[in-house]
């Protein structure tokens, strides 16, 4: 799992500039996308910090 969690930490990091990006752009369906993606993967990946650590617990 924390594997995992790096790679979904890094696509919100990625879709946090991609957001910025598009809105600077004026475009509205890779803003949507992008802002989506974001809140998803980094609501993800904070929850499994508050859950299990950074590192993990291991029981």
């Amino acid at each position: 799992m924390n594997l995992l969690m790096v790679i979904f930490g890094l696509i919100a990091i990625c879709a946090a500039i991609g957001t910025v990006h598009t809105f600077k752009e004026k475009q509205v369906l890779g803003f949507l996308f992008n802002l989506g993606t974001f809140v998803i993967f980094g609501a993800f990946t904070v929850a499994t910090i508050i859950t299990q650590g950074y590192p993990p617990a291991l029981h």
